[in-house]
């Protein structure tokens, strides 16, 4: 297999005096050298029958395609080490975060002494809930991407929490908590721009992890619609309705034949399922544009699109495009977008300028997606460990006066989610905008809450989080049995979400 080694025009690798010469796939993908392949097999309908035998202890037959009715869910995992805190969200001590830091804590977050919030209010942004820095890379990319609108009904939370760096060993992805939270998807329940098993860089907490519901890697439009094959069956009968038509007479005989067979009520069951099931799939996905993100004109092919042809051709945008248009949909349940290149401490800030702009712009798109669909969703950004600044400004057009970025800190670590709402802002729980805070001396306070030192216990309270944006708090020792952040009032330091008003 032949590997890209400069897969993004403008976004070459790099590479650094203070780290080893990257060996792993890991270190490659933090540092920009690979973005890996996309290969899946797409499924024939006979695995839509096994597919119908693991489901055996639903027994109900559209157990696959039923909305769960839960808020959609993608990851954003920045691999290398990307700055949050500070330069792109607003981080502060106790009281919030606006809270001041020093300005050597600010200065260590990479924020120069006439950018902090305490010599301009107007340099801290609240236009998204959450205050992002108003010169933050991530936030200029998210208005690239979206309405005034849109960003008019999202809101978040920052978690102040330390993680390793450069490394995908963190236990960060809470993907597998969100599915054992209810969300699921018609086709699909998980997927991931990555062959892993978060579908990301980072890992999925050990404790979490389903087998049965692995993500399936999806990062280019091919994979999207290759996730369903309704053989040659669609290619005689181009119209989904005359192929439906024709599965509908042969599940009428199925069911005629299997009332004759002398069988338990589980196997016949099935029987009925796969037919009933494969007769859906026909019908509602003949059609491979159904899941095609590049038929699909709010993402490209219109003058009102969110990406043109030519930036569907980088990874990132296409990888974007493609979990979006499943997740969004409800075609999976939640999704990870893997960007590459954000170990960027290359001594300037112009470099992590241009990752942070072009990670906001994947993440204001699916903002803006959503709100054309007039769907929820919820956003989660997560990079392994961070990085601090070297206290010399950078001049260029691209570093924006800001300081340079020096070397991975793992204690300046932050990750955060937002939420976009149709109906409105959605409203904040006990813990508000930030969970857990810094030190003064811009360091994570690591005896703040149980996620401020514990990876896997920051993944929890995500999953924490999004039971209570839909009002299922109180389910959480079931969905997440031996969970290790407390009960009762002892989650409020860590719920900064309430219930969206359609879950009331």
């Amino acid at each position: 297999m032949s590997k890209r080694r400069n897969p993004e025009p403008g976004f070459p690798p790099f590479l650094h005096l203070d780290h080893p010469r990257p060996v792993t796939r890991r270190q490659f993908l933090a540092q920009g050298l690979i973005t890996g392949s996309a290969i899946v097999i797409a499924p024939s309908i006979a695995g839509f029958f096994r597919s119908s035998e693991a489901r055996a202890d639903v027994l109900a037959c559209d157990a696959g395609f039923t909305p769960t009715g839960r808020i959609p869910f993608i990851v954003f995992d920045l691999a290398g080490g990307a700055n949050t805190a500070g330069s792109n969200v607003m981080v502060g001590k106790q009281g919030g975060q606006l809270d001041p830091l020093t300005q050597d804590g600010y200065g260590l977050l990479g924020i120069p002494p006439a950018m902090t919030p305490v010599s301009n209010p107007a340099n801290a942004d609240p236009e998204l809930g959450l205050v992002f820095h108003a010169d933050s890379a991530i936030l200029r990319g998210i208005r690239a991407r979206s309405s005034a609108t849109t960003r008019a009904k999202v809101n978040g939370a920052v978690f102040c929490a330390k993680s390793d760096n450069d490394t995908g060993n963190n236990p960060h992805n809470p993907m597998y908590g969100i599915h054992k939270a209810g969300a699921d998807g018609q086709l699909v329940t998980l997927i991931g721009t990555q062959a892993s098993d978060s579908g990301g860089n980072s890992a999925a907490p050990a404790s979490m992890i389903d087998p049965t519901v692995r993500p399936t890697k999806i990062n280019q439009p091919s994979d999207a619609t290759g996730l369903v094959d309704t053989g040659k069956l669609i290619q005689i009968l181009p119209n989904p309705a005359d192929a439906s038509a024709v599965m509908m007479a042969a599940q009428n005989i199925s069911d005629q034949k299997v009332a004759l067979m002398n069988e338990s009520t589980l196997v016949s069951q099935l029987i009925q399922c796969a037919f009933r099931d494969t007769t859906h799939l026909v019908e509602t996905f003949g059609d491979p544009n159904a899941l095609n993100p590049l038929a699909d004109p709010i993402i490209t092919g219109s003058p009102t699109s969110l990406f043109t042809a030519a930036e569907l051709q980088t990874n990132e945008f296409r990888g974007t495009a493609s979990v979006m248009k499943l997740v969004v949909n409800g075609f999976a349940g939640a999704g990870t977008i893997e960007l590459g290149g954000y170990d960027y401490h290359d001594g300037t800030r112009a470099t992590g300028e241009g990752r942070d702009f072009n990670a906001g712009q994947s993440i204001g798109a699916v903002l803006e997606y959503a709100a054309r669909l007039n769907t929820p969703i919820a956003i989660y950004v997560l990079s392994d460990g961070s990085l601090s600044a070297n206290g010399q400004i950078d001049n260029s057009t691209g570093g924006r006066g800001k300081f340079g970025w020096a070397g991975d800190n793992s204690s300046t670590a932050a990750t955060f989610m937002l939420v976009f709402d149709p109906d409105g802002r959605p409203p904040l729980g006990p813990a508000g905008n930030q969970v857990g805070w810094f030190r003064a001396t811009g360091n994570v306070e690591t005896a703040a809450t149980r996620i401020s030192d514990e990876v896997d216990l920051l993944a929890q309270a995500i999953v924490l989080n999004y039971l209570a944006l839909h009002n299922q708090t109180g389910t959480f020792n079931t969905v997440l049995p031996g969970q290790g952040l407390g009960s009762g009032s002892q989650l409020d330091p860590l719920i900064a979400f309430a219930n969206l008003p359609r879950f009331t």
